[in-house]
């Protein structure tokens, strides 16, 4: 009987594209957060240009376009990721920067993420997936890895930041509201020349323990100072399913 269980609970235990252990609970779902599969099926046309849905969605993108550093500060799902990273991506195919540097703070959720294979690239894979999804929608999934294979392209965790100089770079900082005061202002200090820094984030979906995150007091810092913008977005912007903001206001 205990052979026969090992045999049925090795049979739902197979291997990503790189060779990475993958359990039964991505069985159902025959995907893994690692597996190439996912980037590949991005490779299809988008919209070249991304046009703004609201008016705090155009402030948010007139500021990028116009300050070195903007915060957007705001509730789920009024694009500040993407909007940002599409900016992104626009600067390095028009050649106005040399490279692009997305971080993120290493902070879970309210979940355990638990022990995942791999070297740090493959354990923070899945953490960092919506940056991935963000990118690999304006660009491709196969041009995605080519630049980040050549370091065109980095994704890391907000502490690798520290002791860096990011000249040339756009720097997009995201879920910026899991971040303490203290790392915000590390954060801030890397920015180097001919570089645009964008942090996102929403104060009120913080995972720290109360007065610890530094978003909410950084930003109203920041708020008067000239070359700085600060662009707080609001429920009008959402442009999730409408129930998002309805649920938001309430909850």
């Amino acid at each position: 009987m205990a052979k026969k269980r090992s045999k049925k609970r090795q049979s739902s235990i197979h291997q990503n594209n790189d060779g990475n252990v993958v359990r039964s609970v991505f069985d159902d779902q025959k995907w893994h957060p690692l597996d190439n599969k996912i980037d590949n099926a991005r490779d299809k046309k988008y919209i070249k240009r991304v046009k703004p849905r609201s008016e705090g969605q155009e402030a948010l993108m007139e500021a990028i376009k116009s300050k070195n550093l903007s915060l957007a500060i705001g509730p789920a799902g009024t694009g500040k990721t993407y909007l940002a990273i599409s900016a992104a991506v626009e600067a390095l195919e028009e050649g106005s920067v040399e490279r692009i540097i997305l971080s993120r703070p290493a902070m879970e959720a309210g979940e355990s993420l638990g022990f995942l294979p791999g070297d740090l690239h493959d354990k923070m894979g899945p953490y960092l997936r919506p940056l991935y999804d963000a990118l690999g929608d304006r660009m491709g999934g196969r041009k995605v890895r080519q630049l980040m294979e050549d370091g065109t392209i980095e994704i890391a965790p907000v502490g690798f930041m520290r002791g860096r100089t990011l000249n040339n770079a756009f720097v997009v900082i995201d879920e910026a509201q899991n971040c303490t005061y203290g790392q915000l202002k590390m954060i801030l200090s890397r920015l180097g020349w001919h570089s645009t820094m964008v942090i996102t984030g929403d104060p009120d979906q913080s995972d720290l323990l109360d007065g610890m995150s530094g978003l909410s007091p950084i930003s109203e810092k920041l708020e008067m100072v000239e070359d700085i913008a600060v662009v707080r977005l609001k429920q009008v912007d959402i442009v999730r399913h409408p129930l998002v903001a309805d649920m938001l206001d309430v909850l």
